[in-house]
């Protein structure tokens, strides 16, 4: 079946209506077909295909150009989304030929890494992606943040609504963009929409000046649940700002819940803080975040340790061939010189190491890769585990 991209206003009656059914609390109401005008502002820039037969759309899928830091540098990445295939045309290979089509599409106009949410992990594993660390949700009473009321800290903190705040939220999730391995953020047509809404508060953690620390929230009720999102914080201090922020609210919210990434310890912020951590990965409903590498390219110059193996790329549309990794310098070249230890690794092993997130051993273990003990040391010589922190949600 022909394959089209299409164009802006199309998606009103073709994707977004295919992807609400997949997605959403179905059959729709016509409040909320009407909303999807609202929606189409932050999906101007994205590349939407779809399958079509009889006039009808079969499947759907989209990309979102964003960027993505792999171990330091900052990559366009194409972001996955909308996936979504019409219930009598399901399990007729038409999401595979749409993500073969638009990974084609994303990768030759310059996008070396991608990810997604999988509506399964393990269809999306055979195309060379692999898992990354869910956020985990982090909930407490804001009565054991007392002992921080008497704290006195370095620095201020501001409120406001995240619609007057927004330019200096986005600048600062720039920044963490710069310096965190994995972190992703969208686009400028796509981020604006969290300023367009202006559903939360923002409150922003700023010593000597600079803003260290920033965290969107609401509140459902007196006596509910604070309910934030992500916390970013590149300080210890600016973290603590933000938890002292939040104990004011102990008579006002019975709870209070936050994202934090999967390095984070909220058990060790505070002495005797009751605090319940978790990461719910189910199917559906609740996946973890997958990445892949699309380009060996995404490679060449990635900071690393003094490792050197011969890797064969295998099973992949994308990624192939027999490379010599060496990384004596301290950034990655691809060679083509003398011997060194071999693996030969599927396109979510390689993943997989050079996001940090399996082990040479478990890439064998996993199947997705055949990795001897020589090489298996000079693979965690070049990629040191360093677990990455996704941040955007699509």
């Amino acid at each position: 079946m022909p394959i089209r991209r299409l164009a802006a206003e199309e998606r009103l009656t073709t994707s977004f209506p295919l992807q609400a059914y997949a997605f959403e609390a179905s059959p729709l109401t016509g409040e909320r077909v009407e909303s999807f005008h609202r929606y189409l502002p932050y999906n101007k820039g994205n590349r939407t295909l779809v399958v079509e037969e009889g006039g009808e759309t079969r499947a759907a899928a989209s990309a979102i150009p964003m960027r993505q830091n792999l171990r330091g540098r900052v990559l366009p990445m194409a972001g996955v989304a909308g996936v979504a295939t019409h219930p009598l045309a399901r399990r007729q290979g038409h999401v595979r030929a749409l993500l073969h089509q638009l990974l084609d599409e994303m990768r030759d106009e310059g996008h070396p890494l991608s990810a997604l949410y999988p509506f399964r992990a393990g269809f999306y594993e055979r195309f060379g992606y692999v898992g990354l660390p869910r956020a985990r949700t982090v909930r407490f009473s804001p009565a054991d943040l007392g002992p921080l009321l008497r704290t006195d800290l370095p620095g201020e903190v501001t409120w406001e609504r995240i619609g007057a705040g927004y330019p200096g939220y986005r600048a600062f999730t720039e920044r963490c963009l710069r310096e965190r391995h994995g972190f992703a953020i969208f686009p400028d047509f796509r981020a604006v929409g969290l300023r367009d809404r202006d559903d939360r508060w923002l409150v922003t953690a700023r010593i000597d000046g600079t803003t260290l620390g920033v965290l969107t929230y609401r509140i459902d009720d007196h006596g509910g649940e604070l309910h934030g999102d992500d916390l970013l914080v590149g300080d210890p201090y600016a973290r603590a700002l933000l938890l002292q922020f939040l104990a004011r609210h102990v008579d006002q919210v019975e709870r209070i819940s936050l994202q934090v990434p999967a390095d984070e310890l909220p058990e060790l912020w505070l002495t005797d803080l009751a605090v319940h951590v978790e990461a719910r990965v189910s199917r559906p409903g609740s996946p973890a975040p997958m990445a892949r590498l699309l380009s060996v390219d995404a490679l060449t110059g990635l900071p690393a340790g003094p490792g050197r193996v011969r890797v064969e790329l295998v099973d992949d549309r994308w990624l192939g061939g027999t490379h010599l990794l060496d990384g004596a310098t301290g950034q990655l070249e691809l060679t083509s010189g003398g011997p060194a230890p071999s693996a030969t690794l599927t396109a979510a092993g390689l993943s997989a190491l050079v996001y940090g997130v399996l082990d040479p051993a478990e890439v064998a273990v996993r199947g997705l890769g055949s990795v001897g003990p020589e090489a298996a040391a000079e693979l965690r010589r070049l990629f040191p585990r360093e677990l990455p922190y996704l941040f955007a949600d699509f």
